[in-house]
């Protein structure tokens, strides 16, 4: 019943929740308490209050207020170096499985006091921390590094904002829980052939005679165009040659979830993502197909992200984005 009770006061005063947009910190979101420096000096304070009493040493007294002061002010700077920050979240790049995603944070200081001593913690890790500062009347933009250790979103969750500037005898902290959220796709397997395309020539791609890619030289045949001829190697004395330029075409190159030779699907998916970034690096035409979900050949970025981002996302449960 007590701890039942310590729950609900303790959710009650931090207010946390998922937030969208700018967080500004106001004396509202920032909390402070003494560190354990600061219990042992007020515990010091203590005695050399019962000293002075004791013996009636005026300069005592003196230099007991003036620490007790010094202690205070300490309290407030603690409170200004987090007041009136504004925080909102950027956008975090996919990574693969093992690989660190870096989340974008970003703090405007419109003060004129420069801000000290910041430390990022994440709740789900304490391997996750960042310290850094801001100076005065500017922005900073600050990668927030949370190791990504399996496929499908992973959130940012949530994180503390803390100070114990200038002196260490204040802990002073906010929480901060944004709506964001990268995507992690799954460890590609460092090694692991194409399948046979459709046509004789392998891998799906037939090389005619075009003017994309450069194929290499031949020796010159009258009636080549002149634009072709390879005039560097001609002044090096190795005779006409012309430049081969290759188009790549022919039928289409399909990565079936079905045809991969693994045992577990998640050695499966492995190795879809590492053809998928083989096929897309040799200018391939892929098409993907998994046992829900199908999509028709093509080559370019976006459709190696929607390739990656299927095969990633497979037999999860949907997730609302938070």
């Amino acid at each position: 019943m007590l701890t039942a009770l310590k729950q609900h006061f303790r959710t009650w005063l931090f207010r946390r929740k998922i937030e969208s947009g700018t967080i500004v910190l106001n004396q509202r979101r920032i909390f402070i308490i003494p560190t354990r420096q600061g219990f042992a000096l007020a515990f010091v304070l203590i005695l050399m209050l019962l000293g002075n009493i004791n013996y009636s040493l005026s300069l005592g007294y003196a230099l007991t207020f003036l620490l007790a002061m010094m202690a205070i002010m300490t309290m407030v700077y603690a409170f200004r170096n987090l007041a009136h920050l504004e925080v909102h979240a950027g956008r975090a790049d996919a990574v693969f499985s093992g690989e660190t995603a870096q989340f974008l944070l970003h703090f405007h200081n419109r003060s004129a006091l420069a801000r000290y001593q910041l430390c990022l913690t994440a709740k789900t890790t304490a391997q996750a921390s960042l310290c850094f500062d801001i100076p005065a009347r500017q922005d900073s933009v600050i990668a927030f590094p949370l190791p990504a250790t399996q496929r499908g979103w992973l959130a940012l969750g949530e994180l503390k904002l803390h100070t114990e500037f200038p002196l260490g005898l204040f802990h002073a902290w906010s929480y901060l829980h944004f709506d964001t959220r990268c995507l992690v796709y799954p460890k590609p397997l460092p090694n692991a052939p194409l399948p046979p395309g459709n046509s004789p020539e392998g891998a799906g791609k037939h090389p005619i005679t075009g003017d994309d890619d450069f194929a290499g030289l031949r020796n010159y045949v009258a009636g080549d165009a002149m634009p072709r001829i390879d005039w560097k190697a001609f002044a090096r004395e190795r005779g006409l040659q012309v430049k081969q330029f290759f188009t790549p075409t022919g039928d289409e190159l399909w990565l079936d979830f079905s045809g991969t030779p693994d045992r577990t699907e998640e050695e499966k998916l492995a190795r879809m993502v590492r053809w998928v970034l083989d096929a897309e690096a040799q200018g391939l035409r892929y098409g993907l197909r998994l046992p829900n979900s199908e999509l028709p050949p093509n080559n370019s970025a976006a459709h190696r992200d929607e390739c990656l981002r299927r095969i990633a996302l497979f037999n999860l449960p949907q997730q609302v984005k938070i």
